[in-house]
């Protein structure tokens, strides 16, 4: 824990602005409906741009010649990165007219190229919002329409669904192309290609939005968290320096999409923060996770469970991972099991621990020196937590109760009535149920809420049943998260038929080929009961409870 207590900020206290365009800062929450937050021991000043502390100012530092990024087959040292996106910035300003405070969004695989581009998107001064390449254009459109998004900066490869959103949309009037691979060869790419490698970063204030995170409700409606330039840096130079122990002799591996705030943490921030190396993958199958630890020397590794576990099976000589000093696990609980036969097998630590979108990244974890098989941790230096009742009350340790927390890091909805339901008294209730034992450690119990996580990715049920209730063959479905040992959970399916189609193994294929190419397709129901009726309430409600009961028998 921080010794330091935490201090209440709101909207009178935000320090000084650069964004002329004022969208973020005006949807901010209430005052009275932020977290207690603790970040003045950081000390930041209040003027300071992210971007810059990760690129620029680590080459000031001495790090110019030691990598930053590889990816294709290409290392990048700091002074070529921060070049690079420089002349991308100057690009950005200068030919497509941004300004401090517009919101750019990002769609990419991980590559060095989205890196640079958010990077490049900070320096400007705008709001970025990474998204992940699986999403299709209607998934995209709530996200734009959310976040009125004018302008989206997207791997070539990957262009179509972005530019269907854009055809439609009231918003999103720009879709620049740009290189995913080493090759530099798209439209983004030859207009940066002849720009000054000097640019004057925007003087942001430390409170000024620099990131939009967007994660699915349980009801499906996209919720958008706000995240300033200070809380960036915040969660390196509290989990990733205290925990990680980050060193520029690291090399950063992992799976989690860079659109998701683990990734971007685990592979971009907590590596560019200490003149560290990441070494990025498009394709992070557990047997390409194997080969880039083996060919990079990779010392940290940054991937769910599920994945763990496979990687264990791919392995045939333990030796292939020996590089490694630490293996962090998110996204799920990591289950005895994996742990027990990682640490045995490697000898390499394996530290779960648990963050969210919110929050920013990880603020409870296992440590080094400190790691246990079913314990989730203490909480990460300069944040607090605890186990509470409904009444915001602490539970006697052993009692399962509801997750509270809080540090230099906090939850912001923007624009949003779901902010009351996430922050009470200062503290914010992630919808997570956890033990506390006597020794302080915290441990995992269940989630509060409906949502189903499944290796590591949170998915929303009735966005999985609107995507199936769009197929002529269901004339009613119901989504629940069923136990899977490989995946932690699976969607599960229950669907009543429309009349006159017949439940059969290829209308199962079917429906799961429908579903994927409606939303993203790791979002499909991998199992698929049929059903003649569905349990309801007098007022027509599906009872999912009853779904899950009936289901544990």
């Amino acid at each position: 824990m921080s010794d330091h207590p935490p201090v209440r900020l709101g909207s009178s206290r935000l320090g000084p602005s650069a964004h002329v365009d004022t969208f973020t800062r005006d949807r901010l929450p209430p005052p009275d409906q932020w977290p207690l937050l603790a970040f003045e021991p950081l000390g930041y000043p209040e003027r300071i741009n992210a971007a810059v502390e990760l690129t620029d100012r680590m080459v000031e530092r001495g790090f110019g010649d030691y990598v930053a990024l590889i990816g294709h087959g290409r290392r990048r040292t700091y002074k070529e990165l921060a070049d690079w996106t420089n002349r991308l910035a100057h690009a950005l300003v200068d030919h497509y007219g941004i300004k401090p405070g517009n919101r750019i969004l990002i769609r990419s695989a991980n590559n060095p190229a989205m890196i640079a581009c958010w990077l490049a998107a900070t320096k400007v001064g705008a709001v970025v919002v990474n998204t992940m390449p699986m999403l299709r254009a209607g998934e995209l459109s709530k996200i734009v329409d959310k976040a009125e998004i004018g302008v989206a900066l997207c791997d070539t490869r990957i262009l179509d669904e972005l530019v269907a959103c854009a055809k439609d949309s009231r918003f999103l009037k720009t879709v620049v192309g740009f290189d995913g691979t080493a090759n530099h060869d798209a439209e983004l790419d030859r207009i940066a290609l002849d720009k000054p490698v000097r640019y004057d970063a925007v003087p942001t204030g430390r409170d000024d939005v620099a990131l939009l995170g967007v994660t699915s409700g349980t009801t499906g409606v996209p919720k958008v968290t706000m995240h300033f330039h200070r809380d960036i840096l915040a969660i390196a130079d509290t989990y990733a320096k205290h925990v990680l122990g980050v060193q520029p002799t690291d090399v950063f591996v992992g799976s989690p999409p860079i659109a998701f705030t683990f990734g971007l943490g685990g592979l971009a921030v907590f590596p560019l923060r200490f003149g560290a190396t990441a070494a990025l993958i498009e394709t992070a199958t557990p047997p390409a996770l194997v080969g880039l630890i083996e060919t990079y020397r990779a010392t940290i590794c940054f991937t769910a469970p599920t994945a763990y576990r496979a990687m264990l099976a791919a392995v045939d000589d333990p030796a292939r991972l020996a590089s490694l000093r630490l293996a962090v696990s998110a996204g799920e609980t990591l289950p005895a099991p994996v742990y027990e036969a990682w640490t045995a097998r490697t000898g390499t630590p394996i530290l779960d621990g648990i963050g969210s979108t919110e929050m920013l990244h990880v603020f409870i974890s296992n440590t080094p020196d400190d790691h246990r098989p079913g314990s989730t941790g203490r909480p990460v230096p300069g944040y607090e937590a605890k186990v509470v009742d409904e009444h915001m009350n602490e539970v006697p340790r052993g009692t399962i109760g509801r997750l509270a927390v809080r540090g230099p890091t906090g939850c912001r909805y923007m624009d949003d009535p779901r902010q009351r339901d996430y922050v009470r008294d200062g503290w914010n209730l992630t919808g997570d149920a956890f033990v506390q034992d006597e020794d302080g450690r915290f441990r995992f119990a269940a989630r509060n809420d409906d949502m189903i996580v499944s290796a590591g990715y949170n998915i929303a049920g009735p966005e999985v049943e609107a995507a199936l209730l769009s197929h002529p063959a269901v004339a009613e479905c119901a989504v629940i998260g069923a136990p899977d040992e490989e995946r932690g959970q699976i969607v599960e399916a229950y669907v009543v038929l429309a009349t006159g189609h017949v439940a059969d193994p290829a209308l199962v294929l079917t429906l799961q080929n429908h579903v994927k190419a409606v939303i993203a397709p790791y979002k499909y129901p991998r199992s698929v009961r049929f059903v003649d009726g569905l349990p309801k309430t007098a007022t027509g409600k599906v009872q999912r409870f009853q779904l899950r009961a009936a289901r544990r028998g």
